[in-house]
C-alpha cells in the first residue's frame, strides 16, 4: 500500500517521464470549443484517452455529444475502433460528463513495469483522437 505523499509522486514521476518521451504539444484543453476537452487519464485500475464534452448546460452537451455519435461509424472505423461512446459518464468526483474513450484495463500508476505499455498506450491512442479531432474540427465546432 502507497501513502498519499508516495501515490503523488509516482504519479507525477509517471507524467514527467511521459513528457520527456513523447514531448510534442498535445491538444487536450486547446480544442478551441469550451465544452470540449482532449484527456490522458492513469491512475490504480485504468488508462484512458479521452473526449470529454461538458458543459452546465445539458443542451449544449447532448448538442456536441450528438454531434460526435454522428460520426460514430466514421470514428471507430477510421480512427479507433475499440471506442467507448458514453452520453453519462459519472467521474470520480461525482460530475457526469459526455466521453468517447479507449480504455487499457487492469494497469497502475503505482507500478513501473506498467509505464512503458501505458505509455505507448497513451501515445498512439491520443495521437488518433487527436487526428479524429482535427480532421472534424469544423464540423464539432460549427
Amino acid at each position: 500500500m502507497f501513502s498519499r505523499e508516495e501515490s503523488k509522486k509516482l504519479n507525477q514521476e509517471f507524467w514527467t517521464s511521459f513528457g520527456r518521451k513523447y514531448e510534442q504539444q498535445w491538444i487536450l484543453y486547446n480544442t478551441k470549443v469550451k465544452e470540449v476537452q482532449l484527456k490522458f487519464t492513469f491512475n490504480r485500475k485504468i488508462a484512458q484517452v479521452s473526449l470529454d464534452i461538458s458543459s452546465p448546460d445539458l443542451v449544449i452537451q447532448e448538442y456536441y455529444y450528438e454531434k460526435l455519435t454522428s460520426l460514430k461509424k466514421i470514428f471507430k472505423a477510421e480512427y479507433l475502433p475499440q471506442a467507448i461512446f458514453e452520453e453519462n459518464y459519472l467521474l470520480p468526483e461525482g460530475k457526469t460528463v459526455s466521453r468517447v474513450y479507449v480504455q487499457l484495463d487492469n494497469v497502475s500508476v503505482h507500478s513501473k513495469d506498467d509505464w512503458p505499455k501505458v505509455q505507448n498506450f497513451l501515445a498512439e491512442n491520443m495521437l488518433k483522437m487527436e487526428s479524429f479531432f482535427t480532421d472534424f474540427e469544423d464540423f464539432i465546432k460549427s
